[in-house]
């Protein structure tokens, strides 16, 4: 479902978070999904396999540091927009309404919402289709 269809095609020229870096921020978030709960006991001591520490959440992960990097570097505007489009990803409601709400409960713990969300590249990537705009050839942050 394209802008066309819903009468999102304003709202996409009024993004207010750069194509690029949603569609970066899709593509990194991928690589926290899927990982499984640390293998690591509580002594610290892993098992002698390095890939568990790539394939498991250790609560110290490069990406998710990034990511989070990412997202403090935006303005309060581009944080407001990717939390509606999140919403708009999940829910599919008025794009008006979602910004509006995501305005009233911005807050500092923004990023940390948006990096707990489980389907955080899913829904990104399904906000921005209903907002008929794809990240063909743009994944690179900016």
């Amino acid at each position: 479902m394209g802008a066309q269809d819903n009468g999102l095609e304003e709202a996409a020229d009024e993004l207010q978070v750069p194509l690029h870096t949603v569609c970066y921020l899709a593509m990194r978030a991928h690589d926290l999904m899927g990982k499984s709960e640390s293998t690591v006991d509580e002594d610290g001591a892993e098992e002698d396999d390095p890939e568990l520490g790539i394939r498991e959440d250790r609560g110290t992960d490069a990406v998710e540091a990034e990511l989070r990097s990412l997202l403090d570097d935006l303005d309060e505007e581009a944080l407001i927009d990717l939390v509606a489009l999140v919403w708009l990803g999940r829910d599919g409601e008025s794009w008006d309404a979602l910004r509006e709400l995501a305005r009233q409960e911005h807050n500092a713990s923004t990023a940390d919402y948006l990096l707990g969300t489980p389907l955080l590249a899913d829904y990104l990537l399904e906000g921005l289709d209903r907002l008929g705009l794809d990240c063909r050839g743009d994944m690179e942050p900016g």
